[in-house]
């Protein structure tokens, strides 16, 4: 498996690098993938969850005993769990979100795929996301895997970021530079 020396550079990096050869070799990356992503959906609805995570003030055996409930409410695996109670002990659950991005970076790399990041301004469908990887699969020669973000502040379009490759087509951005070409 052949990683990113930028990734594994980061703290985060190394610890997803970590997770994801754990995983690998208990054949569980896919079930380690979806339980990062069900803990990701988690952070970004819950805000007590989001203090947790990101207080200083929490203690190590509080951190590790509130991220193993967490772990059993929302119905982590096994190593999922084991997991963030290391990074609990480690006064590291800061690093979480940085973590799952890098892991699932990793994860889509094993696999021959690409990672996409797509901000909408809203939601998009099941056939809408298809019919988005199918282009953006043919303009990368590669599968795409595709991280989704809505941000209702982009107005409308969609923002594409590949790499370091940046696809801007919000309609934020677009008025923005017809605001500045109208200023002269």
């Amino acid at each position: 498996m052949e990683n990113s020396g930028g990734i594994q550079a980061s703290l985060a990096g190394r610890y997803a690098a970590a997770l994801f050869d754990l995983a690998r070799e208990n054949k569980a990356l896919d079930a380690v993938e979806t339980s990062l992503k069900t803990l990701e959906s988690a952070l970004d609805q819950s805000a007590d969850l989001k203090r947790l995570v990101t207080s200083p003030l929490v203690g190590r055996d509080a951190a590790a005993a509130a991220i193993k409930a967490v772990g059993s409410t929302l119905k982590l695996d096994t190593l999922t769990a084991n997991f963030l109670g290391v990074l609990a002990q480690n006064r590291r659950l800061r690093q979480a979100p940085a973590v799952i991005a890098a892991f699932r970076a990793m994860a889509a790399n094993h696999r021959g795929e690409t990672t996409a990041q797509v901000t909408t301004a809203h939601p998009l469908s099941a056939d809408q996301v298809t019919a988005l990887k199918a282009k953006l699969k043919t303009r990368v020669g590669r599968d795409v895997a595709v991280d989704m973000k809505t941000d209702p502040g982009i107005l409308g379009g969609l923002i594409v970021k590949i790499g370091s490759q940046m696809i801007d087509g919000s309609i934020r951005t677009k008025l923005n530079t017809l605001a500045h070409a109208m200023k002269g």
